[in-house]
């Protein structure tokens, strides 16, 4: 199968070793960073460093002046690569390596522009504004991720694109010095914690006959057995109308399910309009209820709007079938696995070779290795080894 490592630009800047050292890995492609969140990272190889702090989410070229000129919603460039264009660079230098590079951008998570646009963010049912999460059903947001897809996807040296985020954001967030896990929010309750509550998507509800008021005060009626320690463990969208009750459940995922897919019909045809031919990939899951890097879709609409998926596949051969099952029997689309293989991440990668079958056997199509960059000496020759005797 065609495999892909994911990578940042940082990890290749400055490092003259990195791009033989990543094809030595064995795979075929690069999925390159060029619009990504704020984070912490190790650069456990890199000759002049060991850790970089992307201290908020940012763009890794120059932005376009003309085409953000007067927008109060814009993307903020980065400041701690020593690079004119960190994602031009590093893509040069991977391509000389014989690697495809194709950009990875990341939409709907943005905690600095919640900060500065509180207006932007979801709300939730008791007014409480999630800055790391844009409402995507706002006209404004909207126009700014379409514009910053069309922009981010397309850069010199890429030859298809990979959307994360392109979708609904909710209540789970990698936050620093989280303080949540106190209660135990299961995959209902998380679905209620993520519902906005912003003027327009009350507006949106209002649309589906509901009463916005009365929505609200449902879902908090519904959450407070949760705080008080005796809600139900239950997964799956089941759980969400025994919760909430299967109506208004039903009606709100048909608004943000509008929402969603209007914004992932607009973002593709926006890069596409800008590239065509380009190749784009969602990062998602087959659950439409769900939200987050991995955004929720109907797989059979989104298949008739991107190229193909990246679906999250580390962790039992359960979680494989689960987010595979409903891409099975696809042919003319990607579906691509994928798979952690950083071992303090969670990861897996003396059981790439076995998890890659089981995809395969599954109707994956192409491999996803998270993360190149991160995975320690130790991890990524777990992955060179897997790589070649999977041929």
């Amino acid at each position: 199968m065609r495999t892909s490592a994911f990578l940042y630009p940082w990890d290749v800047v400055g490092d003259p070793d990195a791009p033989a050292r990543i094809a030595d890995l064995g795979i075929q492609q690069v999925t390159l960073a060029a619009a990504y969140h704020s984070t912490r990272a190790l650069t456990p190889r890199h000759p002049a460093r060991r850790l970089v702090t992307a201290e908020h989410a940012a763009v890794l070229y120059p932005p376009d002046a003309g085409r953000w000129a007067g927008r109060a919603l814009r993307p903020y460039p980065q400041a701690w690569i020593a690079s004119d264009d960190p994602f031009a660079e590093a893509a040069d230098a991977l391509a000389g390596a014989g690697l495809d590079v194709h950009s990875w951008v990341v939409l709907a998570h943005n905690s600095r522009l919640g900060a500065e646009h509180p207006d932007t963010s979801v709300v939730n049912a008791y007014g409480d504004r999630y800055p790391w999460a844009p409402c995507v059903a706002r006209p404004e947001v909207r126009a700014y991720l379409v514009d910053l897809a069309a922009e981010a996807a397309v850069r010199d040296g890429a030859r298809g694109t990979e959307l994360e985020s392109c979708g609904w954001y909710g209540f789970a967030h990698l936050h620093a010095h989280d303080k949540v896990a106190g209660v135990g929010l299961g995959d209902a309750a998380q679905y209620l914690m993520s519902l906005c509550f912003c003027p327009v998507c009350r507006a949106g509800y209002a649309g589906q006959g509901l009463d916005p008021e009365e929505l609200g005060a449902a879902v908090r009626r519904a959450l407070e057995p949760v705080w008080s320690g005796s809600g139900s463990p239950d997964a799956g969208w089941e759980a969400v109308g025994k919760l909430l009750g299967a109506d208004l459940a039903e009606a709100t995922l048909r608004w943000r399910t509008e929402a969603a897919r209007s914004l992932q019909e607009a973002v593709t045809g926006a890069v596409r309009a800008a590239a065509p031919g380009f190749q784009v990939l969602l990062h998602a899951d087959p659950a439409p209820y769900r939200c987050g890097a991995n955004a929720g879709v109907d797989p059979e609409h989104i298949l008739s709007v991107a190229d193909g998926v990246v679906l999250p596949c580390t962790g039992a051969d359960a979680v494989r079938e689960a987010v595979l099952g409903p891409f099975a029997g696809a042919p003319d689309a990607v579906v691509a696995a994928n798979l952690t293989v950083v071992r303090g991440m969670g990861g897996s990668p003396d059981t790439l070779e076995r998890d890659a079958a089981h995809a395969a056997s599954l109707g994956a199509n192409q491999l996803r290795l998270y993360h190149a960059g991160l995975a320690s000496d130790p991890d990524l020759a777990a992955v060179a080894g897997a790589l070649r005797r999977l041929g």
